[in-house]
């Protein structure tokens, strides 16, 4: 692959998945202060906010991601299979896209149901306790992806020793 698509291909990983992270800290933020805030202009609001959210930044963001990443994958030196950190960060991924299109539902629900009444502190408190749960569980996750994109622990797949032992038979005399 050419220098210049390379680089704009990682570019778009990096911004994808950051962009990504920071939108599901605000979701969590927005989350937080729906469960918390005793106004119900501020509880309507922020639940309103976090669908928007959701559907039209976090899963398009999670979404690039993960294609951008198997893209970088199966374009460098790096590889799909070939590290097991490049395994468990697709694996982290894979999740994250799960758990999110699982709760765009409920996220949808409670959105719906904040628009249409006024909440009160009771009302809905088991899900949008999950809604707090579940963003700060992707968050996590999401740190934990970026985590194994900067230290990038040691570790080879056996398909990786024999991928690069035979790439060096290969290129020896």
């Amino acid at each position: 692959m050419a220098p210049r698509l390379r680089k704009l291909l990682l570019t778009t990983h990096v911004v994808s998945s950051v962009g990504a992270l920071g939108a599901v800290a605000v979701f969590l933020a927005l989350a937080i202060a729906g469960l918390n805030a005793d106004d119900s202009a501020i509880v309507r609001a922020a639940y309103l906010a976090m669908e928007l959210a959701a559907r039209f930044v976090i899963v398009p963001l999670v979404f690039a991601a993960l294609l951008t990443g198997l893209l970088q994958s199966l374009v460098t030196a790096w590889g799909l299979f070939r590290h097991y950190w490049v395994i468990a960060k697709l694996l982290l991924t894979v999740l994250t896209v799960v758990v999110l299109m699982l709760q765009m539902e409920g996220i949808g629900y409670v959105a719906r149901m904040a628009a249409e009444t006024t909440l009160s502190a009771a009302d809905l408190r088991a899900a949008r306790i999950s809604l707090v749960t579940h963003a700060a569980g992707g968050l996590l996750v999401l740190l934990a992806a970026a985590a194994l994109s900067v230290y990038k622990p040691r570790g080879m797949t056996r398909y990786g020793w024999r991928k690069q032992y035979g790439e060096r038979a290969v290129s020896a005399p």
